[in-house]
């Protein structure tokens, strides 16, 4: 069903930038998507309009209790000129369980997927074809009411942003090194480490910091009550290949369900590799490399894709992963994901959407 959403063009189009200054997050399109709510009327009002600053009040619960969730996800140029989301009906989804979470309003899935799509078609031209470039869309939810008291809020926007991002790998995918935290602690199970809230970034600051100072450039954190059970690295779900299986921490309600890792999961079984998710402690994972079995390590995000592990740094011990070097399950997963999603590889699990056919809606 077609939504009714506004639409205001800009008449002062930004210059944009060159294809090899994009960076992560730097630039901004020319219009944003808004929409919304009040608990008397319900999500109304969604507007496509000139991106611009928001004006709220000093008292916008926002800012003084957190309630605010948000996704991330990407739109691809093909060298055909094709526009392909990746599955952005799982990051809809994932944004309401969130939303749950944090005691919001549920948007309307479908609504908030044609706004994305028309958006994303309003600017177009925005979208990078360089390789390994594309459109990173963050969608996000704000408290907006004014008023002191710590209850859900009685007002929300609901807001769509995009900008164009480079290569995350600009001279080829390789290994990182991560430091295994031990003090600091994230989220523990019944918390709010299964939404993406923004506080739950800023709770992995301190330890961020700390890793970057000793050369390392992510952490990899552990459960918050026995201090030993592998949980994500950063903003990344993680995977190691023991033998010839690759492990996955089981969802256990303390991190986030990344839509990588989920992608991930349904094409290493479609490619019949054995697979396990379940406990795991960094035990296990010392024990692997001490005898050799411990093949690969790598983690799965929307930015990066597939990031390699060369190095875990734990307990004052170096632990190197594949002589530093790329694996070769790792090296298949990323060609193949960012294959599929530029449109150079075939789609057997069906995950993108091809805008390529709506495009006339807003011409």
């Amino acid at each position: 069903m077609a939504h009714s959403i506004s639409i205001e063009r800009t008449v002062h189009p930004k210059q944009k930038p060159a294809a090899d200054q994009l960076g992560f997050g730097k630039y901004f399109t020319d219009h944003m998507f808004i929409m919304d709510y009040d608990a008397a009327k319900g999500w109304y009002d969604p507007r496509i309009v000139p991106y611009q600053p928001i004006v709220m009040d000093p008292a916008a619960k926002v800012f003084h209790y957190g309630q605010t969730v948000f996704e991330g996800l990407k739109a691809y140029r093909t060298a055909d000129e094709r526009i392909l989301l990746f599955r952005p009906h799982r990051n809809f989804q994932r944004l309401n369980q969130s939303n749950d979470r944090l005691s919001i309003p549920p948007i309307d899935e479908d609504l908030a997927l044609e706004a994305l799509q028309q958006l994303v078609l309003a600017d177009q031209d925005w979208i990078p074809s360089a390789e390994g470039t594309s459109l990173y869309i963050r969608p996000f939810v704000i408290a907006t009411e004014a008023a002191l008291g710590v209850n859900p809020s009685q007002q929300y926007q609901f807001i769509i942003i995009l900008s164009p991002v480079g290569s995350y790998y600009k001279e080829g995918i390789k290994p990182v090194p991560i430091h295994v935290e031990s003090h600091y602690v994230r989220a523990v199970a019944g918390g709010v480490g299964t939404a993406k809230t923004a506080g739950n970034y800023a709770a992995g600051l301190k330890a961020q910091e700390h890793a970057s100072a000793n050369g390392y450039s992510q952490v990899l954190w552990l459960d918050g009550v026995h201090r030993k059970y592998i949980e994500e690295v950063g903003s990344m779900n993680v995977f190691f290949r023991i033998g010839d299986t690759v492990v996955t921490p089981a969802l256990n309600g303390s991190f986030l369900a990344g839509i990588t890792r989920e992608s991930v999961l349904q094409l290493l079984r479609h490619w019949n590799i054995p697979v396990e998710e379940r406990t795991l402690s960094i035990d296990e994972i010392v024990e692997a490399h001490a005898n050799g079995t411990l093949k690969e390590a790598f983690g799965t995000g929307t930015a990066a894709v597939i990031s390699p592990i060369g190095e875990l740094f734990w307990q004052g011990q170096a632990l190197r992963i594949g002589e530093g070097q790329t694996g070769e399950l790792s090296a298949k997963l990323y060609h193949t994901v960012t294959g599929i999603q530029k449109g150079t590889l075939e789609d057997p699990l069906e995950w993108m959407v091809d805008m390529t056919k709506q495009a006339s809606v807003l011409k």
